[in-house]
Parts: structure tokens; C-alpha cells; sequence
């Protein structure tokens, strides 16, 4: 750190923590497949005005734009103890929302033994942070003797349950050494004094510790000043224990004197790239590893419009890109941003409605990323703009809600009416294989279930399939409401004006052809009804949607020749789309085609659990002259949101 250096840190045992969860069939909290972009966190130099916090963003990990005209993003002097603050290292809490930041608190104008303290931030959306200033000299006694405190930086401990801050500690007459303390709750305090994390056998100084963590096993990385200095790494399966395996190579790719070194893991890949401070060059050098043994250099694979110093590099989601974009603005030379999937994390089966009393539009899904299909809520995401979709949380949870069912959470539809000038909206959904219908007065509840199956047995005549994947219809023409289900069969039903209950002897099972499996959807266009469906099975690469018209929503259906609604395009890695729903801009000739597929790009790896880990994206709908549907071509892209 004596001279000012740039680093690139990502902890994760974030993930290992959420994959630890995935494994007992419970969806991890940020997908790392949603993981899109990076966020690099560092600063400039030397100068006070150089000793700040500052962003820069990169959409391959390579190469990377600042944000903010390459101005600071916090305030040092309103952060810290000493007006300036170096060293910025970023982790993603094990909750996956919040952020935690630990910085260096000193100015380097004053000297480098000048300074006692590490600022520690807190934040939940990565743009307001909320700070607090540890003084290890002042806060905890027999530290009087403490000459400086350098490059803090914090690691989740899945076995404490708690944040491990390390950094590097020098006493008088003494070299520096790698020490620890735990992060209180709030993030705004040490629970205790420092205790000795690290001391290299050589016993000379050991700064800039960097710590990733990679099946089960700690790698710590840092610059030591033995005879020729440079960058080792030393590893445990336990932080605290003091057992340290010493890797005694050197593990810079240059002959040239090297500090500040750092590691981060690719997005969804299974390389890291090492990188260091030539300091002596002025320059850095950045390498390639999928073992964290060897290293090849990359340097001509990296840019940058800006000269950073000891920074780290977070991965992050795109609606965090937008937030930040949001606040700093996007840099002109930032890649397009591709808008599918929709909702970020797993869904499927999805339902798309606009609401008339919010004028906004609401996505209705399965909650995905179970093991077998076995989840037990439903949640609902809201936009503007088909583009933006905002979280709005659980409406509907089987365990809490529903008295009748439990279990199997699946393909909901929901509609909105206006009963007695008031709007109500009425939601089918899929319980234990039975449906049920659940009503609320608004778009995103909460939902009171009608306390009892609405269907529980197959239609007259059915041997097989199952009562799943309620599609809610009313005809324009006369204003009647019909439910539609089955897996197997299409199933039809009038439904009463209560909406939560079926009008007696309407119940019949329309003819379809041999590609109906499930999925039913209806739609109504210049005097024709389109009956669309899934084909194949949803763990099927090769899942995909058809359609029939009709003169009827009771059918019958007349299949067209080429009758492909959607499927899948495997030469840009897009797998099993089906299950679909559709959107009709109110009052235009404007439609919208929203849908699941395997996620991108993990789920066809994954055999039959792609089926249940699938991801919500939305593409245009377009129509020939003579009525029939154009194909839709999934895209990476999606919709850029409504003019």
C-alpha cells in the first residue's frame, strides 16, 4: 500500500452459501445466472482530492467505464476521519440485497504511518450507504503503540454466522501482520479487539490480504516482503483456525516489483482473473486461472477509461446496474443491455395483466427454482413500461393462505373486473393439482382464498393428465367469463358472476390435436379466438407453443397448417419456451408474447432440473395480414419497454 495500487476482489462465499441452500431444493436469493454486469469500486492517487470512492461499470469483466465523469460518488471528508479514504472493498451480503463496504481511512499527504481507523458502509441499493468510523486505537485499549491500519476488507463466515473484516496491522518495531475482528450486527463497530489472522512463516511483513473462497477451501492473497517481494497465497478451510497452508512460489507473471493483488470469479464461467500492481511500471497485470494455482497473462484482453488504484470488482444483477446507471448515468460506450429475462431469478408459467385501476401491468408467475416443482407461494411483479419490473412481493402463500392445499404452487392466472363501480381481481392458481381462486381488490393483493377447491376431479370422460394451468377468459362479444384447464386434455367451464364458482353443465373438454400437453391460453382478435398451448414436456429442450382458431371460445378448434407460436433457438442458447401468456396494449392493435424458458445460460446443463429452473421473458407478438400469427423469435433482447 506504500504505493497507492489497484486490486479486484469478489468474495464468494456468498455463493457457496446460496448454492448450499439450492441443493435442499430452495431457489438461492441471487441466481448467478442474473449476475450480467460488474461493478468496480476503487480510487484515483495520491492527492486528497484523488482519496475517494468511485464507480466504474463493465458488462464482460473486461472491460470497464466509469461512472459519474470518474468523480467520487461519496463524500470522503463526510465518511471519514481524515478527509480521505483508499483501498474500497465491496462484498454482497449473504441475504443477497445488502452491501456491504470497507474502507482504508487516511491521506496519504500525511504519511503512511499516520493513520488508526477503517470506515465501514452499509447499503441496500449500492447508491445511499450509511457509514461509521472504526478508530482500532481508540476503541480498543493496549493499541498505543499501533502505527497504521491498511486495506480492510470483509469475507462472509458461514461457519460464526457473521462478517470477518481483515486487514493489515503494524505495531512499533514490528512487521505488518494480517489481523481480524467481527462486524457487529449493524455493521458499525468491531465486536471485539483484532486478533492475528495471519503471519507468513518468513515472519516479514504481510499486507493487502485478499481472501476468495473456492470449494470449501479459503485462498488468501498478499503481498509479502521477503528478499524479492510479490504476491503469495496461503490456504485453510477454516478462517479463524490459524492453519495456513503456505504456497511458497511467487504468483506474479513479471519479473517486476508487484503489490496489491486481487481476485475475482468471471460470471457464470468457472475462471477467476488475478490481477496486481506493477508499481514499479505503473501499470498492472491481469491474469487468467480456473485453478488458482496457474496464471496466464490477459492483458491485451483488458480497457479502462480511467487510471484506478486498489480497488475490487462486485458482480451484479441488471436492475443494480440500473440503479446505479440511474444515479450516475450510463456511460456512452456501455454495451446494450438485453432485457430478457424479464424478472430476474427463476419463474415461470407466467400471467400478464393490465390493470385498469393502476394503470400499470403485472406479471403473475410460478415461483421457480424448486426442486419438482415444489414450491408453495405465488408473488407478483408491476410496470410501467415492460421493461422495469419491480418486486411487489408474496400475495398468496399456500402454507399461510390456502386451508385445502400445501404443495405445488404452479401457473396462475388472474383477471380484473368491475363488480358495482368497483374493481376486484379474481386469481386462479394450481395447488396439490387442484385449483383454486383467491380475490383481492387490488392488482397486488393480498389475496383471500375462497377457502376450497374450485376444481379437484377430471371433466367427464377424462382418464388421465391433471387439473393444472387455469387460464381466465371473458369474451368481448358477450361478456361472459370461462376457465380453462388441463394437462393432458383442455378443459372449459363458464363461470358464474361471483367469478369463484362454475356455472352447472357448461364443463366440456375441447378437441385438440396430438401436440396439446398443457398451457392453455385465450385470446380474442378482429372476431377471432386463438387458442394457444404447450407442447412437449417443460423439462424438454424442445418445449415449445402452437395454435388453433376458433368462431367460439368453446371451440371448435381449426389448427392451422404451421401453427408454431414459439420455439426455442439453440444457436444463441434459448431452450423450451412455452407456457405463455399474452398482453394486448389497451385500445391498440399491440400485442406482447410473455413466456418461460430454460435460464440463460445454466439451464440446459442442468438435465431434467432445467424444467424447474426456468426464467420470465417477454417478445413481440405480430400478426400476418390474413390473421395468423407470426412466429415469435425468442430473443436475448426482449422488449425495450413501451414508447
Amino acid at each position: 500500500m506504500k504505493k497507492a495500487h489497484f486490486s479486484l476482489v469478489l468474495f464468494l462465499s456468498i455463493f457457496n452459501f446460496l448454492q448450499a441452500q439450492n441443493t435442499k431444493g430452495i431457489p438461492p436469493v441471487i441466481a448467478e445466472k442474473d449476475l450480467t454486469a460488474y461493478l468496480f469500486v476503487y480510487f484515483t492517487g495520491n492527492s486528497v482530492e484523488e482519496e475517494a470512492v468511485r464507480f466504474a461499470v463493465s458488462a464482460d469483466g473486461y472491460h470497464y467505464y466509469h461512472l459519474n465523469d470518474n468523480k467520487p460518488v461519496l463524500d470522503s471528508k463526510t465518511i471519514s476521519s481524515t478527509g480521505g479514504v483508499r483501498d474500497p472493498h465491496i462484498l454482497r451480503g449473504d441475504d443477497g440485497k445488502t452491501f456491504y463496504m470497507v474502507l482504508t481511512d487516511m491521506t496519504s499527504s500525511k504519511g503512511w504511518d499516520s493513520n488508526r481507523a477503517m470506515v465501514l458502509l452499509k447499503s441496500t441499493d449500492l447508491v445511499n450507504w450509511k457509514s461509521s468510523v472504526v478508530n482500532i486505537q481508540t476503541a480498543f485499549s493496549g493499541n498505543e503503540n499501533l502505527k497504521r491500519v491498511w486495506a480492510p476488507q470483509t469475507i462472509y463466515d458461514a461457519k460464526a454466522g457473521k462478517y470477518l473484516i481483515y486487514f493489515s496491522l503494524q505495531y512499533a518495531g514490528e512487521p505488518d501482520k494480517i489481523y481480524y475482528a467481527y462486524a457487529n450486527k449493524d455493521f458499525t463497530a468491531l465486536e471485539s479487539a483484532p486478533k492475528l489472522l495471519f503471519v507468513p512463516k518468513s515472519e516479514r511483513a504481510c499486507i493487502d490480504g485478499d481472501i476468495i473462497e473456492k470449494d470449501g477451501v479459503y485462498h488468501l492473497f498478499y503481498k509479502t516482503e521477503t528478499e524479492t517481494a510479490g504476491i503469495k497465497v496461503a490456504t485453510t478451510t477454516d478462517l479463524t483456525s490459524g492453519k495456513w497452508t503456505e504456497n511458497d512460489n511467487y504468483l506474479q507473471q513479471t519479473k517486476d516489483g508487484v503489490e496489491g493483488s486481487s481476485v475475482f470469479k468471471l460470471n457464470n464461467s468457472d475462471e477467476y482473473i488475478l490481477m496486481y500492481d506493477v508499481y514499479t511500471k505503473g501499470k498492472y497485470q491481469f491474469t487468467k486461472t480456473k485453478d488458482l494455482e496457474n496464471f496466464t497473462v490477459i492483458d491485451n484482453d483488458i480497457s479502462m477509461d480511467f487510471n484506478p488504484r486498489h480497488g475490487t470488482i462486485l458482480p451484479i444483477t441488471r436492475s443494480e446496474l440500473k440503479r446505479i446507471t440511474d444515479k450516475w448515468g450510463t456511460p456512452a460506450k456501455y454495451p446494450k443491455v438485453n432485457n430478457n429475462p424479464a424478472l430476474e431469478g427463476y419463474y415461470a408459467d407466467p400471467e400478464i395483466l393490465y390493470s385498469n385501476k393502476t394503470k400499470k401491468y403485472y406479471i403473475y408467475p410460478t415461483s421457480d427454482g424448486f426442486d419438482g416443482w415444489s414450491g408453495n407461494y405465488f408473488k407478483t411483479f408491476s410496470s410501467d413500461n415492460l421493461k422495469d419490473w419491480k418486486d411487489e412481493g408474496i400475495i398468496l402463500d399456500l402454507r399461510k393462505d390456502v386451508s385445502w392445499a400445501n404443495r405445488n404452487a404452479w401457473a396462475p392466472c388472474i383477471v380484473e373486473k368491475k363488480i358495482k363501480g368497483k374493481y376486484q381481481y379474481f386469481y386462479y392458481f394450481t395447488a396439490a393439482q387442484k385449483i383454486g381462486v383467491a380475490v383481492s381488490d387490488n392488482p397486488n393483493g393480498p389475496f383471500k382464498d375462497s377457502g376450497k377447491a374450485l376444481i379437484s376431479t377430471r371433466p367427464e370422460g377424462v382418464k388421465g393428465g391433471q387439473e393444472i394451468d387455469p387460464d381466465v377468459f371473458t369474451d368481448p362479444k358477450t361478456g361472459k367469463s370461462y376457465l380453462y384447464w388441463g394437462n393432458g386434455y383442455m378443459a372449459v367451464a363458464e363461470l358464474n358472476p361471483d367469478m369463484v364458482s362454475l356455472k352447472k353443465g357448461t364443463t366440456k373438454v375441447i378437441t385438440v390435436d396430438d401436440t396439446f400437453r398443457e398451457g392453455t391460453y385465450i385470446i380474442y382478435r378482429k372476431g377471432t379466438y386463438y387458442f394457444l398451448w404447450s407442447e412437449d414436456d417443460t423439462r424438454s429442450p424442445n418445449y415449445k407453443v402452437r395454435y388453433g382458431t376458433s368462431k367460439s371460445p368453446l371451440g371448435p378448434i381449426e389448427i392451422p397448417k404451421n401453427n408454431i407460436v414459439i420455439q426455442g433457438k439453440p444457436d444463441i442458447g434459448i431452450h423450451a419456451t412455452g407456457h405463455n401468456s399474452v398482453l394486448q396494449i389497451p385500445n391498440k392493435d399491440e400485442w406482447y408474447f410473455v413466456y418461460h424458458r430454460f435460464s440463460y445460460p445454466t439451464g440446459i446443463k442442468m438435465g431434467d432440473a432445467g424444467g424447474f429452473h426456468r426464467e420470465v421473458c417477454i417478445d413481440k407478438l405480430e400478426f400476418n395480414p390474413d390473421g395468423s400469427i407470426k412466429e415469435v423469435i425468442p430473443t436475448h433482447a426482449g422488449v425495450d419497454g413501451l414508447k
